[in-house]
């Protein structure tokens, strides 16, 4: 099974408990939804302004509308709408004139945002289905892009990357909440510590993800780190896959992250990224739909 399999799953199974039974999304029960990744990182205020279910079906490791300017009229794009939780708290912040898109690979997942954006009564809101790699939207139609713990579940977020820069207008920003690595850990530890902190993740090293932004073009490229994990978050779970949490526990501590990664690209670009033909676009939105 491949991770873009493995994940349209999951998630759908999330979205469809959250539809049926109302309560929180949880990526695995025995660790109570994935704590304390998921937990408090949206304010009661923000909470107040949604529909109940599009705060249960968030899974993220951040709030990426909290830590980014959107100004009234912009377009923003959420990479991995889920429930559409960023996307409605963005629709609000853009204002009637702005538009805010969700796109995400799950049917699932959509007819909830739906559903949420219906019971909000956003209307300047579009759910899109496609898939991160092959965003179905014009080079050059959107000014922000927002994105919350999904691009490290991607297998090829090279491409994820030049895809948003891509889609972004020449000084576009680049603003997005991931689970990153901070220096060298073992390989098995590693692993075991990426399924704990996102349920199936990918998360790349710091280093590694500066390169990927710059290889795609972008400029100004920062992390806030918001989130730190340390062992005792994760130690039931690492015990009970058989890592002796404290033998590791030095190698570890302080090494897996939940970061706000900012990005621009650049006003000058005029390469073949910043702008394509009719032709191009429509062949990306038949490739992602």
């Amino acid at each position: 099974m491949n991770t873009h399999t493995t994940v349209r799953e999951k998630y759908g199974s999330i979205a469809q408990d959250v539809a049926s039974s109302g309560t929180a999304a949880c990526c695995a029960p025995e660790l109570r939804c994935c704590d304390p990744i998921t937990k408090n990182l949206y304010s009661s205020e923000e909470q107040g302004l949604l529909p109940e279910k599009a705060v249960l079906a968030s899974l993220g490791c951040g709030n990426p509308t909290a830590l980014i300017d959107l100004k009234p009229g912009e377009t923003v794009l959420d990479l991995g709408s889920g429930g559409g939780i960023d996307v409605l708290l963005s629709a609000k912040r853009v204002g009637p004139a702005g538009k805010a898109y969700g796109l995400d690979m799950t049917d699932e997942m959509l007819e909830l945002a739906r559903e949420n954006q219906r019971q909000a009564g956003v209307t300047n809101v579009e759910f899109l289905k496609g898939q991160i790699e092959s965003v179905p939207l014009p080079a050059g139609s959107v000014d922000v892009i927002i994105s919350n713990c999904v691009i490290n579940l991607s297998p090829d977020k090279d491409r994820v990357l030049q895809e948003a820069f891509r889609v972004l207008r020449p000084g576009g920003r680049f603003a997005v909440s991931d689970v990153v690595v901070l220096g060298e850990v073992p390989p098995a530890v590693r692993d075991s510590m990426l399924l704990w902190v996102g349920c199936i993740a990918g998360a790349l090293e710091k280093s590694e993800y500066q390169r990927k932004l710059e290889a795609a073009g972008f400029t100004g490229i920062s992390f806030e780190i918001t989130r730190t994990y340390n062992m005792e978050d994760a130690r039931q779970f690492l015990t009970q896959s058989g890592v002796d949490v404290d033998a590791i526990a030095p190698q570890v501590d302080g090494k897996f992250v939940s970061a706000f990664v900012r990005a621009t690209k650049p006003r000058s670009c005029c390469g073949p990224d910043c702008c394509s033909s009719n032709e191009d676009t429509h062949e990306l939105q038949n490739q992602a739909l």
